[in-house]
């Protein structure tokens, strides 16, 4: 039977329980459709009521780019290491438990200057569901071994690798890149990451496929 988008929603739907907080992580490549999947799942759910799905990237565990300066990690900025993934283990684990307090804020990610921003995502004590997503919510080692005991359950998007790599190289476009400096950072930097993530989809609870993921040019 075809995974269809509905089915991701009941799906994501059945994680929840009453006075428990869920989260929801969806993993993938560099450009496979993490986030227009997460945006996706949390318009839809949300429907036009009060919010109860909130949407917490990966992305705002960015190291700032004048700590990688000092760690000589600029050129691999994306890597596992170039992550604050201890600090991301440590918010999952706060969203979990603190449902009954004030609102938590979680850090975003500002893409026209590629830093972090703190206290960017207000996360309301309403939320029932948390849909997180990123490259390395399946990577068992060092502190990012941290993150899957936190997750209900954790999605692998799976999409075409000619298909993923355009939509990648056109999404460095679109923020500033030139395209041979595009194609280049993408052949180069993201596809190391993308085979390391490519070798954790065995750990993922489900495998959506391209078909069940909405059409979009350029994704993260």
């Amino acid at each position: 039977m075809r995974l269809t988008f509905d089915d991701l929603l009941t799906r994501a739907r059945g994680l929840t329980r009453p006075g428990r907080r869920a989260i929801l992580g969806i993993a993938g490549s560099p450009g496979a459709g993490k986030t227009t999947l997460a945006e996706h799942l949390v318009r839809a759910l949300n429907g036009s009521g009060e919010p109860w799905v909130a949407h917490v990237p990966m992305d705002g565990f960015h190291l700032a780019d004048v700590e990688l300066d000092r760690l000589g990690l600029r050129d691999r900025k994306g890597a596992p290491d170039t992550f604050d993934a201890a600090g991301y283990a440590a918010l999952l684990r706060r969203l979990r438990e603190e449902t009954d307090g004030g609102i938590v804020y979680a850090p975003g990610f500002e893409r026209v200057l590629e830093q972090p921003i703190a206290g960017a995502i207000p996360v309301p004590p309403t939320a029932e569901l948390i849909v997180t997503e990123g490259n390395y919510l399946l990577l068992d080692t060092g502190a990012w071994a941290l993150l899957r005991p936190q997750l209900d359950e954790v999605w692998f998007c799976a999409l075409d690798e000619d298909e993923r790599v355009r939509r990648l190289v056109a999404r460095h476009e679109e923020f500033g890149k030139a395209h041979e400096e595009a194609v280049a950072w993408v052949l180069r930097t993201d596809q190391r990451n993308a085979e390391l993530v490519a070798g954790t989809r065995g750990r993922a609870d489900l495998v959506v496929p391209m078909t069940a993921l909405p059409r979009v040019d350029a994704e993260v």
